[in-house]
């Protein structure tokens, strides 16, 4: 099957939802986090669409959409206006929803992400909108439930260009995605709970043909490994009919977790008449040069420069990525950067929190700024310096995190723990001594002296096992050869 599916080219178009971050919601004082409140409490008459009732724009979606734009490596639309997008809408009652079409807030831009391999891709950013969502149905036998508490919620729509051509590349584009909405401020990016949600356009082509194929859209996807399987799912399954000789249905496609694979919802031949009209009771959006730059001002770094400043460290790109995931983490390791003015030592530390598992490390304390960059590189000088072994170093890297070792400074903790390594030549000599004379060593030592020099490890492990790991290893290692 590869086979066949090397032939063809996958070209993916990704539209993005992003929850925004405000209080209250985009036309309405209700408020925006109802994920502990009752169906419809989180509500007002103007979520309601009651007669009479006049949305009021919330000016921090606007503030957040013009960091997002900043966060996009976009312009932001001067003028910008809503319209009304008329549809059947259940869970909607006003029987449309304000979003825009012709005038939108986020205008042309383009990020570039980082694959596994090293290549750099770069996607275009065709424009972002703001809207408002939905509400929320629940199925049940024979009737449906309607909760509008998200009615309102406001949202940024970002709608890429077609310039992603692998699953692996849709994936790390939404990686991209979520990490610079969530830097700028401008959502709390909880997947889970649907703070982002994507809709992936995937069409399949000959290599080498002109024209796109005809694209399918899987819809509401809200975990970056589903982004990159549904891809790949859809893909193989356009390619298997396009073998056949079959024609592909546009058409909107969900996505089947449990069943890894798409199932058709609704076809698209013929595209929806949305009668959108300009939405007479929200005037347009004016804002100057002087506007956009408050909006955008005490903007943080973004992952991208995070990465152009660390590109000396020649990290492995999964260690990088796993730093950028966590904004304060990626914080902390900066400053560590910054201080230490040593590559050698930063690049121990970047690895330390790249392996750590969450149950190693929390989050508390880097959170509350008790974890100081200086103590890290004073740990990383210590196992440079071998007065700690690298097992050693590790431990005590996982201690600093732990309420036991509050307040303690590396060297008390590696003290406390019996952990700093012996460098005197004499006190390890004499069990250098002691491991040679044991019989046990007779082997190790005939194959050293035979050539196999891998047999020195066990010679090296005895002793730091008799000196209950304390002894430095390379020094043991430099006696035993001198004896030898």
């Amino acid at each position: 099957m590869n086979e066949i599916l090397d032939k063809y080219e996958m070209t993916i178009g990704i539209e993005c939802h992003v929850q925004l971050k405000t209080k209250t919601k985009l036309f309405s004082g209700s408020d925006n986090y109802a994920r502990e409140k009752q169906p419809n409490e989180a509500t007002s008459p103007i979520d309601f669409g009651l007669p009479g009732m006049l949305p009021v724009l919330n000016k921090e979606a606007i503030r957040l959409a013009a960091r997002a734009a900043k966060a996009l490596n976009s312009e932001v639309a001067r003028i910008s206006r809503f319209d009304r997008k008329h549809y059947f809408y259940p869970d909607l009652p006003k029987g449309y929803q304000i979003s825009q079409l012709y005038q939108p807030i986020i205008l042309e831009g383009e990020i570039s992400i980082a694959l596994a391999d090293g290549e750099e891709v770069k996607v275009r950013i065709e424009h972002a909108h703001l809207e408002e969502d939905a509400g929320k149905l629940t199925h049940h036998n024979n009737y449906s439930l309607v909760d509008l508490n998200r009615a309102g919620t406001p949202l940024i729509e970002i709608v890429s260009m077609p310039d992603i051509h692998s699953a692996e590349a849709a994936r790390a584009y939404a990686e991209e995605l979520h990490r610079r909405m969530v830097y700028a401020g401008v959502t709390d990016g909880d997947l889970y709970h649907g703070n982002m949600r994507f809709d992936v356009n995937i069409s399949a082509r000959k290599k080498g043909a002109e024209k796109l194929g005809t694209r399918t859209e899987v819809k509401n996807l809200n975990s970056f490994r589903s982004v990159e399987r549904a891809a790949s799912y859809e893909f193989e399954r356009q390619v298997k009919l396009l073998e056949k000789g079959e024609k592909i249905k546009q058409e909107t496609r969900g996505w089947l977790d449990d069943e890894q694979k798409t199932v058709s919802q609704r076809s698209k031949e013929e595209a929806q008449d949305y009668r959108y009209m300009p939405d007479p009771d929200i005037p347009p959006v004016v804002l100057t040069d002087e506007d956009i730059a408050g909006l955008q001002a005490d903007f943080p770094k973004m992952p991208s420069e995070f990465r152009a400043e660390w590109a000396g460290l020649n990290l492995d790109s999964s260690v990088v990525n796993a730093i950028l995931n966590e904004q304060i983490l990626a914080n902390l390791l900066d400053k560590v950067y910054t201080k230490a003015q040593n590559n050698k030592l930063t690049k121990r530390i970047f690895n330390w929190f790249a392996s750590a598992t969450a149950e190693e490390i929390g989050s508390i304390k880097i959170t509350s700024g008790e974890l100081k960059s200086d103590s890290l590189i004073e740990l990383s000088q210590m196992v440079e310096e071998n007065k700690l072994s690298s097992t050693g170093g590790k431990d005590i890297f996982v201690a600093l995190f732990t309420s036991e070792f509050a307040g303690k400074s590396p060297i008390e903790i590696a003290e406390s723990k019996n952990l700093l390594q012996v460098s005197d030549a004499g006190m390890i000599a004499a069990i250098v001594d002691e491991v040679l004379a044991d019989p046990s060593a007779a082997k190790a030592i005939a194959d050293i002296k035979a050539g196999n020099d891998k047999a020195i490890g066990f010679l090296v492990g005895q002793i730091m096992k008799k000196s209950q790991g304390r002894a430095n290893p390379a020094l043991a290692q430099k006696l035993i050869r001198e004896r030898l």
